[in-house]
């Protein structure tokens, strides 16, 4: 795309700008580090053009205290930009080992947490909501992809959608409009080096 033009143009009776203000559905997935990162640099981007933002994070720990958390949460009630709210839904469910009933119980979590993106979406009550580690939910079977993108197909008004997560489905992936795959070419990990402050949270 030189000079940011589309090498495209569809024959699809919208304008310019129709199209250039159509509501994206973005999906960050892949093994690689960065796909929340990249999301939450996203959800700055609206915060500066002063949009309400919904977080809603459906696997990390509800303990956990991540960066880009306190410092959305201190712009979102600085008064400028956007507001932002902060739902977390799991209690670690991709990398903890659970009983039975745990998985049970993070299951309807997952359902639950579903349920209220329908109903904000509906309601339309933010204009870009991160669903992050939504992938994890489809993949595992607890929400229904089908549902997902049929309600993200009809959703109303101008929202966009970024979803963040490993194993994202198929058919997520083929309605989406922008989907990047992080690759991992190299990671300290492989080498035995534990996550960071600063650097992980």
């Amino acid at each position: 795309m030189p000079q940011g033009q589309p090498t495209v143009v569809p024959d699809d009776g919208l304008t310019t700008r129709q199209r250039r203000n159509r509501p994206l559905v973005l999906v960050h997935t892949g093994v690689g580090k960065g796909k929340s990162t990249a999301a939450f640099g996203l959800a700055l981007r609206a915060w500066n053009q002063s949009w309400p933002v919904g977080v809603f994070q459906f696997v990390k720990s509800a303990k956990w205290r991540v960066g880009e958390e306190r410092a959305l949460r201190v712009l979102g009630e600085s008064g400028e930009g956007g507001t932002v709210a902060w739902h977390k839904m799991g209690e670690g469910w991709s990398w903890l080992q659970r009983s039975q009933q745990d998985a049970i119980s993070s299951e309807e979590a997952a359902r639950e947490g579903w349920e209220q993106v329908k109903r904000d979406l509906a309601a339309e009550t933010y204009r870009l909501y991160v669903l992050d580690e939504f992938a994890y939910p489809m993949h595992w079977g607890w929400v229904d992809t089908d549902e997902v993108v049929s309600v993200l197909r009809d959703r109303p008004g101008t929202q966009h959608v970024v979803i963040t997560g490993r194993n994202a489905p198929q058919k997520l992936l083929d309605f989406a409009d922008l989907v990047t795959d992080m690759s991992k070419v190299k990671h300290p990990m492989d080498a035995g080096q534990k996550g960071q402050r600063g650097i992980e949270w």
